[in-house]
């Protein structure tokens, strides 16, 4: 889980630049607060049933496995699923991974306590229907806990710059504000329980290594200038 992505004409070297971006200075703080943030929002998740959307090379799924959690990932990308299973693996982690969608989740109705979801919806093109499958899977009173990337950052700013300068990735990429993110999920009836932020700092190891202390405290004051936002959000219980 990062505020990069890989190249979208280039799957197969997905985790191995996913790895590479991990093992940067930048990359692992960046990373570190993102799960941080998204974790806190999550909660305790010990014998819950959780669909991880987006799952990417897996890292993600296990922190929430290693945590009593009984997971699910699903990713577009056969690459990330394979890294993913191997990731498993090597861990011995007991993580369901396989092939799917957000905008058509491979899954019964009502079929999980929690749904996180991280960076997905900027490289999506309908997000309703992203929001309404996991509206869909979440039983009465599950969680979703989703992480997107915000737009008003400097991280979003220099994409833009690049996009503009030719780049197939960021050019299709669309960011998010805090705003945006309540009312997608509003609208497929989501009772919306915090939103936060992360990543104040630009994208330099200097700056990372001085600001990124002061994160968590920025994130719970406003999400402006937020390279990560992070939404939590509950599908009402059923009325009886």
């Amino acid at each position: 889980m990062s505020t990069t992505k890989p190249a979208l004409d280039q799957p197969d070297s997905w985790p191995d630049i996913y790895a590479g971006w991990r093992a940067t200075e930048v990359g692992a703080k960046t990373d570190r607060l993102e799960t941080q943030l998204i974790l806190e929002l999550v909660g305790d998740v010990s014998g819950c049933s959780v669909l991880d959307v987006g799952c990417g090379d897996g890292a993600f799924a296990l922190d929430l496995a290693s945590r009593g959690a009984v997971v699910t990932g699903i990713d577009a990308s056969a690459a990330m699923i394979d890294a993913a299973k191997d990731r498993a693996k090597r861990a011995k982690a007991d993580v369901t991974f396989r092939i799917g969608t957000a905008e058509q989740l491979p899954f019964p109705s009502e079929q999980f306590d929690f749904v996180t979801a991280i960076t997905i919806l900027c490289f999506v093109d309908d997000a309703t229907s992203v929001f309404r499958e996991i509206a869909r899977v979440l039983r009465p009173g599950g969680r979703l806990v989703m992480g997107e990337l915000g737009k008003w950052s400097t991280w979003a700013a220099a994409r833009r710059v690049r996009a503009w300068l030719g780049s197939r990735l960021w050019c299709h990429a669309r960011f998010r504000t805090a705003d945006e993110l309540r009312g997608l999920a509003e609208q497929v009836g989501l009772d919306i329980s915090s939103v936060r932020g992360a990543i104040y700092y630009p994208r330099c190891g200097v700056a990372a290594r001085f600001m990124a202390p002061y994160d968590p405290a920025l994130g719970r004051l406003t999400t402006f200038g937020a390279a990560f936002v992070a939404l939590s959000a509950s599908k009402p219980e059923r009325q009886t």
